[in-house]
């Protein structure tokens, strides 16, 4: 379904990923995105190369589940699980749809939790992909140091996001792509203006 939910003149609320964005999520991830299939392909192989044997995988705000299918995809090792959390039940609800379309032996798990204080354990690899920034700042370091305590040996972190630059002129050129981007995939002025 394409993503119309800014398309008319509205008071804007702050974005929450509610019913109304699950239902178009996919048409606006990859029209606001630059390069996301390309990221979900590259969780991939990064999973591929650093799964362990025995251990938890995390897709840490794990929306639709993108990343937790590739993710179970590149999964070759024994007793491996896959764990996706995310705050919205809307989210959680969809998501347990479309990861059981996709059968494999692989495990996968997915709760409806808030990543800040969920437990966890025993990972091999740890994805957050466009999640940060929804984590209020004075909590991101405290919860990249708890995903590194449970983070096994040559284990991995992946961090996709957002980013602001310290240089002004850098920062308003990448800000420039970024709304050409979604012109060029048929945002109007008005949508980019709302979902700012």
């Amino acid at each position: 379904m394409r993503d119309q939910i800014y398309a008319q003149s509205q008071q804007v609320k702050d974005f929450t990923f509610d019913k109304s964005v699950v239902e178009v999520f996919p048409d606006m991830i990859q029209r606001s995105v630059p390069g996301y299939s390309t990221i979900i392909s590259t969780i991939e192989k990064l999973t591929e190369n650093f799964h362990q044997a025995d251990s938890n995988l995390y897709d840490l705000g794990c929306s639709l589940g993108a990343a937790t299918l590739s993710m179970r995809k590149a999964v070759t090792k024994p007793d491996c699980q896959i764990i996706g959390l995310d705050n919205s039940q809307a989210m959680v609800d969809r998501c347990r749809l479309h990861i059981s379309a996709y059968k494999s032996d692989i495990p996968v798990s997915i709760e409806l939790a808030d990543i800040i204080d969920y437990p966890l354990e025993n990972a091999s690899v740890v994805v957050m992909n466009f999640t940060l920034q929804f984590i209020p700042k004075e909590q991101r370091q405290t919860l990249i140091d708890r995903i590194y305590q449970a983070l096994k040996p040559n284990g991995l972190l992946v961090v996709s996001e957002k980013l602001k630059w310290q240089n002004p002129v850098i920062n308003e050129v990448i800000n420039d792509l970024h709304l050409d981007f979604k012109r060029t995939n048929g945002y109007s002025e008005l949508e980019i203006s709302q979902k700012r």
